[in-house]
């Protein structure tokens, strides 16, 4: 029976990849619609595995299970053909030869970081050139999908974060598979992404891990790097839940040794997301989290900071309005929790004391 089901899985995975190969050489061959081939490939690749097909693919529900928690999230179909390319990688070879010839075109690299991010580190190549044209496409495309998942505030490409991060980065063997360059550029944008994939617990770890870097004694250390990515991500960050969301993920920032440069970079960079209006336009739920932010990571000045922010914001009249609404309407909430908490110890203090008599 297993290996009637894995004749299966392989059957369906070759006839998938031939599918692939077919759509790749019309995109070759299509100038005109080049563009508009890859873009449907790329999201065919991105779609979660339907039910029917997780049965022929994975077989029993025990290993349906397994590949979600691996995945930690749905199982697309990239996510098994790219373990499909490192078993049998001649099946991936036409494909890759395809992605080759394409690679100017958007959506190339895309494809290439999603179907061969494990080969490239788990397939073994001798060649120098290609594996700095290769890291260089995976940077490049994974960088772009991850985006998409900002965007789009969805976490569809977890599983590729995760494998890059524990068990490309943290694993010396596997990363020195790749130039020293590329390795720095890998290092660079999960950086930029650590947070919003929920992975601030490996940081300590990751900081280790970080490659030798040119100039570190005017740009700093791992620490420095590190944080100088995440405030340039942030200034960059548009989508308000994936904001927030980063701001309650700075907490694991506390205690960094940082340089006076990256430290007040990374306060600078907090303080614009405090005050109303242009060129940033927070909103109040981005404004008061970047304030707890700069509370936690900068206990020093605290009050002085938002003596400052509540002078400053004196000055503009027209925001007196909403703040005294927003301020009353805090002091109702408080004051109605309040009143429900007395109430519910009340009622349990009531409700407790037939049992202690």
């Amino acid at each position: 029976m297993a290996t009637i089901s894995t004749a299966r899985s392989s059957a369906y995975l070759t006839a998938l990849t031939q599918e692939i190969e077919k759509k790749l050489q019309r995109a070759l061959t299509s100038p005109s619609q080049r563009r508009n081939l890859l873009q449907e490939l790329f999201a065919d690749i991105a779609l979660e595995v339907d039910d029917r097909a997780k049965e022929i693919i994975l077989g029993t529900k025990d290993a349906i299970i397994v590949a979600e928690e691996r995945a930690e999230g749905p199982t697309c179909y990239y996510y098994v053909l790219a373990d499909h390319f490192v078993h049998v990688p001649q099946n991936g070879k036409p494909i890759l030869d395809l992605i080759v010839q394409l690679w100017s075109q958007s959506f190339a690299a895309n494809i290439f970081s999603l179907l061969f991010h494990k080969w490239l580190f788990e397939v073994q190549l001798e060649n120098s050139e290609v594996l700095l044209r290769y890291s260089s496409a995976l940077v490049q495309g994974a960088t772009n999908v991850f985006w998409i998942d900002i965007q789009t505030n969805t976490r569809r490409f977890q599983s590729l974060f995760k494998y890059l991060l524990e068990e490309v980065a943290l694993v010396p063997d596997r990363l020195k598979k790749i130039p020293l360059q590329a390795q720095r550029d890998l290092f660079l944008f999960l950086s930029r992404f650590i947070f919003f994939y929920n992975l601030g617990d490996k940081l300590g770890s990751f900081l280790r891990q970080f490659p030798d870097f040119p100039n570190a004694f005017l740009i700093g250390g791992a620490a420095d790097i590190f944080v100088t990515e995440l405030a340039d991500q942030l200034q960059k960050l548009k989508v308000e839940p994936v904001l927030l969301h980063y701001l309650s993920q700075l907490k694991v920032l506390q205690g960094l040794e940082l340089r006076m440069a990256t430290s007040t970079r990374l306060k600078t960079c907090l303080y614009s997301f405090t005050s109303p209006g242009a060129p940033m336009y927070p909103t109040r739920a981005v404004r008061h989290a970047a304030w707890d932010a700069l509370d936690l990571l900068y206990p020093v000045g605290r009050y002085p900071r938002h003596i400052i922010s509540l002078f400053f914001r004196l000055l503009y009249p027209w925001y007196w309005p909403s703040s005294f609404w927003n301020f009353i309407k805090s002091c109702i909430l408080a004051v109605f929790y309040s009143l429900l908490r007395l109430i519910f110890s009340s009622w349990d203090k009531v409700r407790s004391r037939p049992k202690e008599q």
